[in-house]
């Protein structure tokens, strides 16, 4: 997996001060996306154990309130893969911290379903680690610049806990 950037002061991508890890690789090539140099899997960085160390690191400081991700697409297969040891890891290091990822795919259609299109061997465990998903690709038609931490309409701030729970699309509460 490569990686497009790290940001370690983030106040854009989830509630409070967060790190922002954005994967590189993106099938969806959303019009009007805000990242698409991150498009090709082999743009920017080899994803290391040395920069897994590093994120884990910034996530340690007092006022980050998570860790955030982002892309390209976070569940692309790949990079669920190249993900889960990050997550793991940062949830046993930092278990009253909370995980936002954003995804161009839809919970209820490409993630969960076990025949959606981006299920694989790690993604029930990966989605268990996540505490808010916002999902459904960037419709340029539905850009609406009022909206907190999404671009379109479209998109959704799901509570992943309580969904998962539930077992029904429970919309963060904000």
């Amino acid at each position: 997996m490569n990686y497009a950037t790290i940001k370690k002061f983030d106040i854009a991508d989830g509630l409070g001060v967060r790190v922002s890890i954005f994967v590189s690789g993106c099938t969806h090539r959303c019009k009007g996306c805000f990242n698409e140099i991150a498009w090709p899997f082999d743009y920017g960085e080899k994803y290391t154990e040395q920069v897994e160390e590093e994120i884990l690191e910034a996530c340690g400081k007092d006022y980050i309130e998570g860790l955030t991700l982002l892309g390209g697409e976070p569940f692309e297969l790949i990079n669920q893969e190249g993900l889960i040891s990050l997550l793991r890891k940062f949830k046993a290091m930092y278990p009253q911290k909370n995980i936002w990822a954003y995804s161009g795919y839809t919970l209820d259609k490409d993630i969960l379903p076990k025949e959606g299109k981006v299920h694989g061997k790690v993604t029930e465990e990966m989605l268990s680690y996540i505490d808010v998903l916002v999902d459904g690709k960037f419709i340029e038609e539905l850009k609406d610049i009022s909206l907190r931490f999404r671009g379109s309409s479209n998109q959704r701030l799901i509570d992943l806990k309580k969904t998962i729970k539930e077992q029904k699309i429970i919309l963060l509460d904000m």
